[in-house]
């Protein structure tokens, strides 16, 4: 009887030690490489870690007047609708639409014949009366000698004068009817109220106006000076006031009455303006109050309804932080941060109050101070509290050189919440 071979076995002697050596291989194989990223200084991965390499701006206070950017549209100083003031049939239109018109220019011609006819009766009826006048005075006069020598009676005397008094009075009356009558006839010649320039005729010759209809006949709007009403938020209003109180704004003298036009394809318009008046109170609804600003229009180059940007100055700052726009990130609340470098060479992430902007910078108005080096460049490699690599340090004075920007500029900032 033959004895059964037992080599493939689990647990036979023979088939357990080839496991066992190379298990114990693998161990001595991973204290090994261990060893080695020890003796390197690596990561567990075998990689050298890299410091990342940024640029730096140091900070420095400039000299800015701050302005803010609002936008509205333009409206006419004068609009003027013409309307008719007695009815009749229209006989002929008296204008070019679109053309200018003076004041008392006549505009339509409403068919005259049953006004003329109105004031040709009043005008006779007047003169009835005054023939009626002039005879009671004749009669009053003779009866003023007669009473004297008893040749009438009193109360013949007394009715002779009563009717003077009353003729009197209706040759007043008459001549209101006639002046009535005067001014409907010259209704019927539709003048412009004011000059300017005339729109579209909703009427042609034959149609019938009244004097109570709603539609306006044409409108005219005067363009020598125009009208711009914008509105800024009363909390902004709130923050300029705390600004100024703080000193960290600053009265321009009389450039803070001066307003800038920025026209729709960002040109400035030649011609400044003036603010005309502030609201007095809040809209209620929107929470914001209205500015009112006149321009000037010789050119006629502003026309109503143009969408424009209106420029005001605020203030002067004399101690401004400006940050690149590209240095400062925010959140999906709108916070703002920047990096910064700290003594100890690390990345420190900053909160920070960025709400204007300065051409391509924003205007920090807390958070950062003078001397503070803002990471500008390599931001995509930082992380908060790594250290960092200066590469490159540059100062406050020549990315303004680089920019244009000079110690008394003025440019336009533009709220960042609007």
């Amino acid at each position: 009887m033959k004895t059964p071979i037992l080599q493939n076995h689990p647990h036979h002697p023979m088939t357990c030690r080839p496991r066992q050596l190379f298990a114990a291989l693998s161990i001595l194989a991973i204290v090994g490489i261990a060893g080695c990223n020890r003796q390197t200084g690596g990561p567990p991965g075998g990689l050298a870690a890299q410091t990342a390499q940024v640029g730096v701006l140091t900070l420095a206070p400039q000299h800015i007047v701050e302005t803010t950017e609002l936008s509205g549209r333009l409206s006419s100083q004068k609009v003027s609708d013409v309307r008719p003031q007695v009815s009749g049939i229209v006989l002929k239109r008296l204008f070019v639409e679109g053309s200018d018109v003076t004041a008392g220019q006549v505009l339509y011609q409403i068919d005259p014949a049953t006004y003329q006819a109105a004031y040709n009766q009043a005008r006779g009826t007047l003169e009835n009366a005054r023939a009626t006048l002039a005879s009671a005075k004749t009669k009053a006069d003779r009866y003023t000698e007669l009473v004297k020598i008893n040749a009438v009676s009193k109360q013949d005397y007394d009715d002779a004068v009563a009717a003077v008094r009353e003729n009197a009075a209706s040759v007043t009356a008459d001549e209101a009817s006639l002046e009535s009558s005067r001014v409907n006839l010259e209704y019927t010649r539709v003048r412009a109220p004011i000059s300017g320039r005339i729109g579209a005729s909703t009427v042609t010759e034959g149609a019938l106006v009244t004097s109570d209809q709603t539609t306006a006949l044409a409108t005219i709007q005067a363009f020598d000076r125009m009208y711009l009403d914008v509105t800024r938020p009363s909390s902004e209003w709130l923050k300029l006031r705390k600004a100024f109180a703080s000193g960290r704004l600053k009265k321009t003298g009389s450039d803070s009455a001066a307003v800038t036009l920025v026209m729709e394809d960002g040109t400035e318009y030649a011609h400044p303006g003036a603010l005309q008046f502030s609201g007095v109170t809040v809209d209620a609804t929107t929470g914001s109050v209205t500015l009112r600003s006149t321009f000037p229009n010789p050119e006629r180059e502003l026309l109503p309804g143009m969408f424009v940007r209106a420029r005001l100055v605020e203030g002067k700052n004399d101690n401004a932080i400006l940050v690149p726009q590209m240095a400062v990130t925010r959140a999906s609340d709108g916070k703002a941060s920047v990096y910064v470098v700290d003594a100890a060479g690390n990345a420190q992430q900053v909160q920070v109050t960025a709400d204007n902007a300065f051409r391509d910078q924003w205007i920090v108005t807390s958070g950062l101070h003078a001397g503070d080096r803002v990471i500008v460049s390599g931001l995509q490699s930082v992380h908060a509290g790594a250290p960092v690599k200066v590469a490159a340090d540059t100062s406050q004075r020549q990315v303004d050189a680089a920019s244009g920007t000079s110690a008394t500029d003025t440019a336009s900032t533009v709220s960042a919440q609007r």
